[in-house]
């Protein structure tokens, strides 16, 4: 795997102690060693294969561990915790899955002692989002802040907010869920994925992006993008990019007004937490800082805020790109484990 977009070091060059961390999602499961500074030794993934259920997938985590040890001619000792980081829904004071949407045959599952059991290690228990944010908070894009919003655009919305080293987990491990926050009222708002309307991943996700689209595509609007999709090739957010960057305005007035509805969303948060920067990740970033149309996305969520916030949180909260892209989450893992680790040693 890459790590381009992250810091790595050899084991001799690495601050001792070190920390696994572990990022569960449906598809793959990314580990990674991580030293004292947030610094990546080196990083694996293996499938998930869900349906297999929680106990096979540990086992195969495990023998990745061991391997990457290995590799490094370290062992299991080397390692002083674990931190895990899994989606919701899930019960962190207990370390207990609950009912996550994406792993259904891992429902109920006590996974936070099992990690500790198998690896035989301190483990630290984070929502996904959650941990994603403390890796930006802490090595990436948010380091130099005190406060941190962060969003992440994919399938859904992720959200995780950060102030200080305090990561807000809630009352009932249910907060920094800012991807449900309601920015449609209406009876007839978009149906999120949650089976609630108007939330937030209705409109800022990839599947309620593909949903509108498609919607509004029945229509038989002028667009590109009906000379392009077939049963071989579907509609994707990157091929929406693509006809935008051609000059497509069907297109790019999609991107637009997710745009503006995420704007949306970061004014309430803005008004919420008032943080000191809120950070888009995700892989629906369109091209990101790299990229034009990447930038007329991010200045598009701007505009709405400085139009529809207060105006000195509008004039000083940093509103930008995360950094660390697919690392956040591993790495934020294996932070909130630091941190742990530390605390105990006080």
């Amino acid at each position: 795997m890459s790590t381009a977009h992250v810091k790595t070091v050899s084991p001799a060059e690495a601050k001792r102690p070190l920390f696994l961390g572990i990022d569960v999602g449906g598809t793959n499961i990314k580990l990674g060693v991580v030293d004292d500074l947030g610094r990546t030794l080196t990083l694996t993934k293996v499938p998930t294969h869900e349906e297999e259920g929680p106990e096979a997938a540990l086992q195969r985590c495990r023998t990745a561990t061991d391997a990457m040890m290995r590799a490094m001619d370290l062992g299991r000792s080397d390692l002083s915790a674990i931190g895990l980081a899994t989606p919701g829904t899930m019960d962190i004071p207990s370390g207990m899955l609950v009912e996550p949407h994406n792993l259904p045959h891992w429902y109920h599952f006590p996974i936070r002692d099992r990690v500790g059991q198998i690896w035989g290690l301190p483990t630290s228990y984070a929502n996904d989002a959650n941990a994603a944010a403390y890796g930006e908070f802490w090595v990436g894009g948010g380091q130099q802040y005190h406060s941190i919003i962060m969003l992440t655009l994919g399938t859904g919305v992720g959200g995780g907010i950060i102030i200080g080293d305090l990561s807000i987990d809630g009352e009932n491990s249910c907060g920094s869920e800012c991807g449900h926050i309601i920015i449609d009222c209406n009876p007839t708002a978009r149906m999120c994925g949650c089976g609630k309307r108007g939330h937030l991943e209705a409109y800022c996700s990839a599947t309620g992006l593909l949903a509108h689209t498609g919607a509004l595509l029945e229509k038989g609007p002028k667009t590109t993008l009906l000379d392009r999709i077939s049963e071989a090739d579907p509609l994707t957010p990157k091929m929406i990019a693509e006809e935008a960057e051609r000059g497509d305005k069907f297109s790019l007035d999609l991107i637009d007004e997710l745009a503006m509805y995420l704007g949306f969303g970061v004014v309430s948060l803005i008004h919420t937490i008032d943080p000191a920067v809120v950070l888009l990740g995700g892989a629906m970033n369109f091209g990101g800082s790299d990229h034009p149309l990447g930038r007329r996305f991010l200045e598009r969520v701007r505009s709405i805020v400085r139009d529809h916030a207060f105006p000195i949180p509008a004039q000083r909260t940093t509103i930008d790109f995360a950094l660390l892209e697919g690392e956040a989450g591993y790495i934020g893992a294996a932070g909130i484990a630091r941190l742990a680790w530390h605390q105990k040693k006080k």
